[in-house]
């Protein structure tokens, strides 16, 4: 884009937020910029996708300028996922926010869950997203043992001490990983929790070896779990399952025999989210 294009969008921007302003003295310059970002969204989730810069920018009726500006911070916030060179497909907090609001995903996603939950003895299975520098739950299909787990739709949770937290880092690039240990720590939340850069690599080194991750009592005590990423058409993480025990009564090895139907089951979900 050249300086003079920029520059008269920017003008044109400008003299549609002091037109908008002067409707009954109700609409801000921040409000404004709100209306334009739902807009984008609404482009960005329409049927099609994932779209290109120029179709976003028709369809909300937006400056290509300030679409261009608006979709990086969305993708920055995991509301908008950037797919290739300017392609913006549906990010997984908005598929998060989706499935909260509708209380489901589509039914050939239950089905998978629901068919992992019988394999493996009628535990319980989680599947989440991947946002930022958190694992958001969107999914959760209770055990059939008599024992409850504190996890909740809709909950987020790290993702050094998870198994679907490991399994997505996992599959980043080191440096992504390095950068999000600077920016979070690694806090424990159990004894057993990991606490340095350098255990967590080993760690991640297994889960790519085995191709699954383990949480053994490192986020809730009493808990262990075995995840598994599930991975975008680019190989990148969008989120993972896990199947979820209580170590009373389920052993490690046990855990870890899930694996072949935890991985099947993520290969499936992958298309689906």
């Amino acid at each position: 884009m050249s300086t003079e294009e920029a520059s008269g969008e920017g003008a044109a921007e400008g003299a549609a937020e002091a037109s908008e302003g002067g409707r009954g003295g109700r609409t801000s310059a921040a409000g404004s910029a709100l209306e334009k970002s739902l807009r984008i969204l609404e482009a960005v989730a329409a049927p099609g996708g994932p779209h290109r810069l120029a179709e976003v920018t028709a369809a909300a009726a937006v400056p290509k300028s300030s679409t261009f500006r608006i979709l990086a911070s969305l993708v920055d916030l995991g509301f908008v996922r950037q797919e290739g060179e300017r392609r913006y497909g549906v990010g997984p907090r908005l598929r998060g926010l989706s499935a909260l609001v509708s209380g489901g995903e589509p039914a050939s996603i239950g089905r998978i869950l629901d068919e992992l939950r019988q394999a493996v003895g009628g535990q319980t299975v989680h599947l989440a997203l991947h946002s930022g520098e958190t694992i958001t739950y969107i999914r959760k299909l209770e055990s059939e043992q008599p024992f409850r787990t504190a996890s909740r739709v809709g909950m987020r949770m790290p993702l050094h001490t998870t198994a679907i937290g490991k399994s997505i880092l996992a599959h980043l690039p080191a440096e992504e990983v390095r950068e999000l240990i600077a920016a979070t720590g690694l806090p424990p939340r159990t004894p057993k929790s990991v606490t340095t850069a350098q255990a967590l690599d080993a760690q991640l080194a297994a889960v790519r070896a085995r191709g699954f991750a383990l949480d053994d009592e490192e986020n809730e005590p009493t808990i262990r779990c075995v995840g598994s990423a599930v991975l975008g058409p680019d190989g990148r993480p969008i989120g993972g399952v896990s199947v979820t025990t209580v170590t009373f009564l389920v052993s490690r090895e046990e855990v870890e025999s899930y694996a072949p139907m935890l991985r099947a089951a993520t290969e499936a979900l992958a298309p689906l989210l």
